[in-house]
């Protein structure tokens, strides 16, 4: 993932620099759904779970709990990434 301030250079201050370098968790998401209580606990190895989304539909990121943009899976060496396809855009509220 690439910083926002990349080719920006002194477009922020020091401190907004400083606060770009914070952590945060990122995930990516496959699906969700929900399901009841039951079936949860009814789960063990080997149970399967279906999904309704399409498996070629694109995954979402995640960061601070808000989608922040979608893709898709690629392989990178024995790991795997995400290609961004779309970076959703919150309307300022």
């Amino acid at each position: 993932m690439t910083s926002p301030s990349q080719g920006t250079e002194g477009t922020f201050s020091g401190y907004s620099k400083a606060v770009l370098t914070i952590e945060t968790v990122v995930s990516v998401t496959l699906a969700r759904k929900n399901v009841p209580l039951n079936r949860i606990v009814d789960l063990v190895p080997g149970s399967m779970l279906t999904f309704d989304n399409h498996c070629d539909e694109p995954l979402v990121l995640e960061a601070g709990g808000k989608s922040i943009a979608t893709g898709e899976t690629v392989k990178i060496g024995d790991k795997f990434g995400l290609r961004i396809r779309e970076v959703l855009v919150r309307k300022a509220s």
